[in-house]
């Protein structure tokens, strides 16, 4: 008897749809999986046994074969198992072939014929939703998650509750509006930072308008806890954002059971010796590296010239066009990555290079290498390079608070309302021609820009750069028009550059 029952694979955040094939002929008992299984997927027949075994339902007699549709696509994990066994179980007449044939199926088997939760649920939901499936079956840890694209969810728990609804429609309801998944508490507020005046404005700039950071001092200066408090400034995600983000995590197996949309703006932080492949995706199966996993939020990297020389300059792709393109010898999948950037680094490899209370002991040529791990194309699409230095003990000691996360970040929200409604986008995100457009400075401000580029050398793409940042500067203040006091402050956010820089 030939049974064929709906399933999708993920490939990148892509869904594909797949057809579990079951056919059962005569000869002696055997089982085969064809259409390019892993192992996991091979694995699958053995939890079959001995879930169906614990169920109370015979396998078919006979030879079985199973065939993964389309049999050219590589088919890997354990979601596998819940179609294959809904399969088997329409061969043998233990389910009716409808509504089998209207639902789609996902999930992993217990020994005992328990449902567990697989990730990647949300993209087929947003699938099944977007193609007219009638509904998806998942397990019941899934449920909400699934529940998040709109489309009718059926949570299970055992195989025994999901053969009893396949007869007689009985299921538990699913959840009428999923909750979100709780926002990440921020890590202390901006107040508790003493001093750094100039670097918590260079903060400010960058969350209002999307634009990359890099804060360069010495040890202890307070650039880690400087850039952490970012998440802090960040307005909720709007539904769509949420939604994407939330898929994307999806797609890399980070949801827990349980969890629904997560509406704060994630904060990815990698170690400095992440490969290449996890900060930008990919592996024998394409997943999300930590650059998609901060889509709509932050990506940090702290002591930024430690991270490997690849990983930093696969970063190009993503900072200037906001998604990344991950190419092997057997696929080419394209993710998300639209986040601000931030970064940390010390002046040179001791870290006390223009420090008045320590003395550096590194040489010329020792700086100049140290700095040059950090490529001239990478440090051009870093919009606002600014200095932390030591924090002066009197600070330290008698400072006053500050103004708290609370206050930036009212006025952060009320600068990309503005932009959203002028533009669409925030500033950082700009393309060149929108730039020319709705960036124009006065002329006095033209021409202190251009004596910014001849003095200190700066490229075509800071140029612009410092534009955008202008921009957001005016929309900060209220302004409609670029002065030269916008463009005198975003050049000064050009420390690098101004400096020297790393070659180029």
């Amino acid at each position: 008897m030939l049974a064929q029952v709906r399933s999708v694979a993920l490939w990148g955040l892509d869904v594909v749809p797949v057809t579990v094939e079951t056919d059962v002929g005569n000869g002696l008992p055997r089982t085969q999986i064809v259409g390019l299984p892993d192992s996991t997927v091979k694995e699958s027949q053995e939890r079959i046994v001995s879930a169906f075994k614990h169920t109370g339902v015979d396998l078919p007699d006979g030879r079985v074969i199973i065939n993964l549709s389309p049999t050219d696509l590589r088919k890997t994990g354990s979601h596998y198992d819940l179609p294959i066994a809904v399969a088997l179980a329409l061969a043998s007449g233990r389910v009716p072939r409808v509504p089998v044939g209207e639902l789609v199926f996902l999930g992993e088997l217990g020994l005992d014929g328990s449902l567990r939760p697989v990730g990647g649920v949300l993209p087929a939901a947003r699938w099944a939703r977007d193609h007219g499936v009638r509904g998806l079956v998942v397990p019941r840890g899934n449920a909400t998650e699934a529940g998040i694209a709109g489309v009718d969810v059926w949570p299970m728990a055992t195989l025994d509750e999901l053969f009893a609804f396949l007869w007689n429609g009985e299921a538990p309801e699913p959840p009428a509006s999923p909750p979100t998944r709780p926002g990440r508490e921020a890590p202390g507020d901006l107040a508790d930072i003493r001093g750094q005046a100039p670097a918590k404005r260079a903060l400010e700039i960058a969350a209002a308008g999307g634009h990359n950071l890099l804060f360069v001092g010495p040890p202890g200066s307070g650039k880690t806890l400087l850039a952490r408090r970012m998440s802090g400034l960040l307005p909720a995600l709007n539904r769509e954002e949420s939604v994407d983000v939330t898929c994307i995590h999806s797609a890399a197996g980070h949801l827990r059971p349980g969890d629904g949309r997560i509406e704060h703006p994630p904060l990815r932080a990698p170690h400095h010796t992440v490969s290449a492949a996890a900060l930008l995706g990919g592996g024998a199966v394409p997943r999300p590296g930590e650059v998609s996993l901060a889509h709509h939020g932050v990506l940090f990297l702290d002591e930024l010239p430690e991270f490997r020389r690849d990983a930093l300059e696969g970063l190009r792709q993503p900072l200037e066009e906001g998604h990344v393109v991950v190419s092997r010898a057997r696929y080419t999948v394209t993710f998300p990555a639209r986040f601000t950037f931030l970064a940390a680094m010390n002046p040179c490899p001791c870290g006390h290079a223009g420090d008045p209370l320590r003395v550096c002991r590194c040489s010329p040529s020792q700086v100049a290498r140290y700095r040059r791990r950090v490529s001239g194309p990478v440090l051009d699409r870093i919009d606002l390079q600014i200095e932390v230095p030591r924090v002066r003990t009197e600070d330290l000691a008698r400072g006053r608070r500050g103004e708290t996360s609370a206050a930036v970040a009212a006025r952060v929200a009320a600068a990309r309302r503005g932009q959203r409604e002028r533009q669409g986008r925030l500033n950082g995100h700009l393309g060149l021609k929108e730039t020319e457009r709705r960036c124009t400075p006065g002329e006095a401000a033209r021409g202190l820009l251009e004596q910014a580029m001849d003095r200190f050398g700066l490229s075509a793409r800071a140029y612009h750069r410092v534009l955008r940042v202008a921009r957001t500067i005016c929309d900060l203040e209220g302004r409609d028009r670029i002065g030269s006091a916008q463009i005198a402050e975003a050049v000064q956010y050009r420390a690098l550059d101004r400096d020297g820089g790393a070659e180029r």
